[in-house]
């Protein structure tokens, strides 16, 4: 079972786990490095409160999100180790690792400050209109992947 990320108890574990990676932590198992995963981990969070940033899925790809992506994004089986992730999401180069670390911070507590009934019905960039459920395994699943594959 998920944790319910929209909880200040939830929401301050990952803040906690999130402060205890170092810029040059080196992770578990994948390539990239901490800035890196802070960045990507960021990703979801801008596809959701800045979607004017990027281009909606065409036709067919919304249609191949919707009916087999967003099973596999919001169910509660756990992503396995070295998924292949959207190209949107690799992040090539260095980043600020302490900016970085700052906005993940910032939209885990945004979420949680938002709240369940700002999420419900909610529509997903890629995946459409979403239950509060779904938005808290999206977020909670993700983060919580990369933030054991840093080892916290």
């Amino acid at each position: 079972m998920t944790k319910n990320i929209f909880t200040p108890e939830v929401t301050q574990e990952l803040i906690s786990r999130i402060n205890q990676i170092t810029p040059t932590q080196q992770p578990l198992w994948g390539k990239m490095n901490a800035d890196q995963m802070l960045a990507h981990c960021n990703v979801a969070y801008s596809y959701t409160f800045e979607p004017e940033k990027f281009k909606k899925p065409g036709l067919i790809m919304g249609f191949m999100l919707k009916t087999f992506i967003k099973k596999m994004v919001t169910g509660e089986k756990p992503y396995p180790k070295n998924s292949r992730t959207s190209p949107e999401f690799v992040i090539v180069g260095s980043k600020d690792f302490e900016t970085e670390k700052a906005k993940l911070i910032a939209y885990v507590r945004k979420c949680q400050e938002l709240g369940e009934s700002y999420f419900e019905g909610k529509e997903n960039h890629s995946f459409g209109k979403m239950s509060s459920k779904e938005w808290n395994v999206l977020f909670y699943k993700h983060l919580n992947h990369h933030l054991t594959q840093f080892g916290v």
